[in-house]
């Protein structure tokens, strides 16, 4: 029986594993990590993320071909093949502090892969790496383990899931790269791996590359999805100043088969782990090779989605009459998208620390986002949401005006405005004649995600904003 171990049991890791043990059940898959209690959840009723089918698949394959384990060590010696799906966050010190990936949990699992192996194995990347990172893994397992005769092959396979629909692309993938070395034990081993995805991927979609064209496609892949965003965001001020409708702009581009229609939304911004911090880790590659204005390119797409997110802020402060210091705001959502309770680097903490800037009181509600979890980020600066919690501040002070409540109506109570900041679609199905009965008045709806309808909003007495559309009068005055 062939063994594969999954280093790291976090959104990639955990998912990829599982789906790999229910298609493949002649194959021992180990997921393991460092985190007991990550481990225990895995191991109990309530796993540690949330992901629409992942709990049905794990209970299919847990305790048939598929374990969760803290013996690092023992499951990494045992395999043949082993996954790394390790954090590779943003540096935030030292050289590249701010845009580097930081490669410190990266490199110690490469150094214990080497301290624990006693036969042959392919090694996986499934992190999102900078180019030439396999480079410096061989580097370490060959310095490491000359003395044993044991070989490695390196490969890239990147990740190209959507949390929300993660377990859908990991089933029904549009493609699976595989990258590795050229030489014939390097295309022996893209085989041994491509072998394994043609259980249940047809073969027409698994793509095989060198390394580098691998990792570096990864790091394009979510660029190139990033900079759709910002394209339509900066569509929808144009639209708001113009008159014009970004929806129907949209629409209009979707029709064009050279653009398609996907990532075409406006919003508040994008979130979630990759965007920013593949962006950030493009542009500290392009300035290492002194391709500065190719670094200047990519900086302007994070650029445009913080000037979206201040932007929303400011057309809520100065449509309350330019201030909402002392004023309850409900907050309805707070994941970054829908169908998920990740909250990395979710606009949500942008949009709250800027009212928060200008003292408002927040009501916040996330059908999947837990208290603490809203508190942490709400307290954290900048690049720190990736690294281990240890290293995360908790500072109580920022928080004081922050209350997490258990459904939308309790959050909309005796508020002066609402946000709508994650698209769940029980959003769409609130009674706003209730909640606009509760409201303090005039009763404010900034729409960040364009899910509402705003006319019918308007019909009941609210002051509606929604992203890219046509300003009605009180908005366009209190400007």
């Amino acid at each position: 029986m062939v063994k594969i171990c999954g280093i790291g049991a976090g959104y990639v890791g955990g998912p990829t594993m599982a789906v790999i043990a229910l298609k493949c059940p002649s194959i021992e898959v180990a997921v393991v990590d460092i985190s007991h209690s990550r481990i225990s959840a895995w191991n109990s009723n309530k796993l540690p993320i949330y992901e629409p089918g992942l709990e049905q698949v794990v209970n299919q394959c847990r305790g048939k071909n598929l374990l969760f384990s803290t013996d690092v060590e023992k499951h990494v010696h045992e395999a043949d093949i082993v996954f790394l799906s390790v954090n590779t966050p943003t540096k935030t010190r030292g050289l590249g502090a701010g845009k580097a990936a930081d490669l410190t949990y990266w490199e110690s699992a490469a150094r214990m892969i080497a301290d624990v192996s006693k036969s042959n194995k392919i090694v996986v990347e499934k992190s999102t790496v900078p180019v030439r990172t396999a480079e410096a893994i061989e580097k370490i397992l060959t310095y490491n383990t000359n003395s044993k005769g044991i070989k490695y092959q390196i490969l890239s396979n990147p990740e190209f899931l959507s949390e929300g629909t993660a377990i859908q692309d990991l089933l029904n993938p549009d493609r699976v790269l595989i990258g590795g070395n050229q030489c014939p034990e390097g295309l022996q081993a893209i085989q041994k791996l491509k072998a394994i995805y043609a259980h249940w991927v047809p073969e027409d979609r698994i793509i095989t590359t060198n390394l580098w064209s691998a990792e570096l496609s990864k790091l394009a892949d979510n660029a190139f999805l990033a900079q759709r965003i910002s394209s339509i965001n900066s569509m929808s001020a144009l639209c708001e100043a113009t008159g014009a409708e970004v929806s129907q702009v949209s629409h209009a581009l979707s029709k064009n088969t050279k653009i398609g229609p996907k990532f075409l939304n406006a919003s508040v911004g994008f979130g979630g782990s990759c965007f920013q911090k593949d962006i950030l880790n493009l542009v500290y590659i392009c300035e290492s090779n002194g391709l500065n204005e190719v670094a200047n390119y990519w900086k302007q797409v994070i650029k445009m989605n913080d000037y979206q997110k201040n932007r929303f802020v400011r057309r809520v402060v100065t449509s309350m009459f330019n201030t909402v210091s002392g004023k309850k705001i409900a907050i309805l959502g707070f994941a970054f998208k829908k169908d998920t309770g990740d909250t990395r680097k979710t606009p949500a903490i942008d949009v709250c620390k800027g009212l928060l800037g200008d003292n408002a009181c927040l009501s916040i509600y996330d059908p999947c986002v837990i208290e603490e979890q809203i508190q942490k980020d709400l307290s954290m600066d900048g690049v720190e949401f990736d690294h281990p919690v240890h290293l995360q501040p908790m500072n109580s002070t920022m928080v004081k005006q922050v209350s997490i409540v258990g459904d939308a109506y309790e959050a909309t109570k005796d508020a002066h405005g609402i946000c709508i900041l994650t698209e769940w679609d029980e959003f769409k199905n609130i009674d706003f004649q209730r909640v606009y009965d509760s409201m303090q008045k005039p009763a404010f709806v900034f729409d960040g995600r364009n899910i509402l309808n705003a006319e019918k909003l308007r019909e009941i007495g609210f002051i509606v904003y929604s992203i890219g559309r046509p300003l009605e009068q009180w908005l366009i005055s209190m400007a």
